[in-house]
C-alpha cells in the first residue's frame, strides 16, 4: 500500500502531509447541490476517460445547476466582459453569454483587461496515491482543467505551471485557438518526479510573469510548509492574488486502515510497517496541526484556501472559486471607495 502520509511517523523529519455581481452567497457550497440537484458523483465523471471532456461536463453541469437553483438570475462579471449599457456598439455583444446567463454583455479587446489567470499544479508523487478507483493527481488535473476550460469559454487569457521538486510544463496565459488544448495534453502526463517543492516553481513564475494576474495552487501540501510563508508572500509582493487549493484523499483524513500494513512512501521510496490502529490517533492529530498551520499561513497573507477532499463533486470546488472571485471583488471595491473618500 502507498501512502505519503506515513512520514507523518518519523521522528526524525517534520511531519507533512471572476467575480461575482448580485449573488447571494450560501451557507455551504452543497447548499447549492442540494437544491439544484446538479452535483456529478467523481466516480461516474472519472470514468470519463478524456480530460476535457470531464472538463465540459462539470461546467455545463455547473451553469446547468445555477440556473435551476434559487440562485439564478446573477451575472458574472469578468474582466473581459461589462454590462452593456444604452449607446453600446452592439456589434461587441457576447451572444454566447447572453445564452447562458440571460444578460446582455459587452466584449473588451485584451488590452483593455489586466486580469489573467495561471494554473500551478503539482504533479509530484505524492500526488499519485488513491484509496478510489482514481487518484489525487486525477483530481487534481482534471480540477485545473476545469477551471481552464470555465475562464477560457469566458475569455480569460489562462496559464499553466505543472511542478514537483522543478517544473515540468509552463504554458504562459493566453486566449488563443489551440491553448486550451495544450493545456489539457500537458494535465494528461502521469504525476512524476520525487518530492514536492513549492519553492522552486513559485519564485520561478513571481520571476517569469510581470503583470498582475490570479494564481491558483493546487496541491496537497504534503510537504514542510516552513517556507510556505515566504514563497507565498513573494507572489503578493508581485501584486499577484493568489488562491489555494489543498487536494486530499479520505483515507489521508480518515486514516481508516484496520489491518498492520506496510506503507511506501511514494516520494521518498521509504517502506514503514504500521499498526493503524495503534497509530490513528497520533497521525490525526499531526495531519490536524499540518493543515491548521498551513491555514494559519494562508489567513495570515489574505490568501484564500480551500480543502477538498477527492470524493466531493468537482461543482464545488467552482463554486468555491467564483465565491472567492466575489469577495475578492467585493474587497477591492470597499478599499478603493475608502481611498477616494480620503
Amino acid at each position: 500500500m502507498c501512502l505519503r502520509s506515513g512520514e507523518l511517523f518519523s521522528e526524525t523529519r517534520t511531519a507533512v502531509m471572476p467575480t461575482l455581481k448580485n449573488f447571494p452567497t450560501p451557507r455551504s457550497p452543497r447548499t447549492f447541490g442540494e437544491k439544484s440537484g446538479t452535483l456529478i458523483d467523481p466516480q461516474a465523471l472519472m470514468a470519463i476517460k478524456n480530460l476535457e471532456l470531464r472538463a465540459k461536463v462539470v461546467v455545463e453541469g455547473f451553469w446547468s445547476g445555477l440556473h435551476r437553483s434559487p440562485y439564478h438570475g446573477f451575472s458574472v462579471e469578468f474582466t473581459e466582459y461589462r454590462e452593456y449599457t444604452p449607446g453600446d456598439d452592439p456589434r461587441y455583444l457576447d451572444w454566447r453569454l447572453y445564452a447562458r446567463s440571460d444578460r446582455y454583455y459587452i466584449k473588451k479587446f485584451e488590452d483593455e483587461t489586466n486580469l489573467r489567470c495561471h494554473l500551478l499544479v503539482d504533479n509530484s508523487r505524492s500526488m499519485d496515491f488513491g484509496s478510489l478507483p482514481y487518484t489525487k493527481a486525477q483530481y487534481a488535473n482534471t480540477l485545473a482543467a476545469t477551471l481552464a476550460y470555465f475562464l477560457y469559454l469566458q475569455g480569460d487569457a489562462v496559464g499553466l505551471l505543472t511542478f514537483d521538486e522543478q517544473i515540468r510544463d509552463y504554458l504562459p496565459a493566453r486566449h488563443r485557438t489551440g491553448h486550451l488544448r495544450h493545456m489539457m495534453l500537458a494535465l494528461e502526463k502521469p504525476a512524476g518526479g520525487t518530492f514536492t517543492d513549492l519553492g522552486a516553481p513559485l519564485k520561478r513564475i513571481a520571476e517569469m510573469v510581470t503583470r498582475r494576474a490570479l494564481m491558483v495552487l493546487i496541491t496537497d501540501l504534503l510537504a514542510p510548509i516552513e517556507a510556505l510563508e515566504r514563497n507565498l508572500s513573494s507572489l503578493g509582493a508581485c501584486g499577484h492574488e493568489v488562491l489555494l487549493f489543498q487536494v486530499l484523499d479520505p483515507a489521508e483524513l480518515t486514516f481508516n486502515f484496520e489491518k498492520a500494513v506496510l506503507f511506501h512512501d511514494l516520494e521518498s521510496a521509504r517502506d514503514l510497517y504500521i499498526d493503524p490502529v495503534a497509530a490513528r490517533k497520533d497521525y490525526l492529530k499531526k495531519i490536524e496541526t499540518h493543515n491548521a498551520a498551513a491555514r494559519a499561513t494562508c489567513q495570515k497573507l489574505g490568501i484564500g484556501c480551500h480543502q477538498l477532499v477527492t470524493d466531493q463533486p468537482l461543482e464545488v470546488a467552482l463554486f468555491d472559486f467564483l465565491r472567492a472571485r466575489m469577495q475578492r471583488g467585493r474587497k477591492v471595491k470597499r478599499t478603493g471607495a475608502r481611498q477616494t473618500r480620503s
